[in-house]
């Protein structure tokens, strides 16, 4: 039996958390992406909330959310990150962290709870399908990165 517990992440998680998060970088064959720090992290707390996944003392997973807003149906949650780390998958970590996440929605009265998936994570997009999350194949994802919008504000000032 793989015993655990879920709790609200806090600043001191941020190390643990951000580690987490290089790691899912790498999962997802994009270690250089992440940019973000933990002095990063503290100045901008106030925009995002977690749940961490805690054995024997040791953070084990967590999940990262933000509240939106939807012009179609007003106020949202939008999940982050959902992380466990390999060796402690299939024991209802996730599960158990994306329930916390769907508990905060319920609370807060959130219309809509979304997040997206690689459309070649398999394991991921089964395991949300189990909960009966419906998976769009129609909508792309438009970033620009910090250059990209100072590149973009350079050549349009008028």
């Amino acid at each position: 039996m793989c015993e655990f517990v879920i709790r609200k992440g806090t600043e001191k998680d941020f190390g643990d958390v951000l580690t987490q998060i290089k790691e899912l970088a790498e999962f997802e064959k994009a270690p250089n992406a992440v940019t973000n720090s933990i002095s990063q992290m503290k100045h901008e707390k106030n925009l995002f909330d977690f749940f961490v996944a805690i054995q024997k003392g040791k953070m084990i997973g967590y999940a990262l959310y933000f509240f939106s807003y939807s012009t179609w149906v007003g106020k949202s949650l939008y999940l982050e990150d959902i992380y466990v780390r390999p060796e402690c998958r299939n024991v209802k970590v996730g599960s158990r962290l994306l329930m916390k996440v769907f508990e905060v929605a319920r609370k807060e009265k959130c219309k809509r709870i979304r997040w997206q998936v690689l459309k070649w994570n398999k394991t991921a997009i089964e395991f949300y399908k189990r909960y009966g999350a419906e998976i769009h194949h129609e909508w792309l994802n438009c970033d620009f990165d910090e250059e990209g919008i100072k590149e973009v504000l350079r050549k349009n000032q008028k």
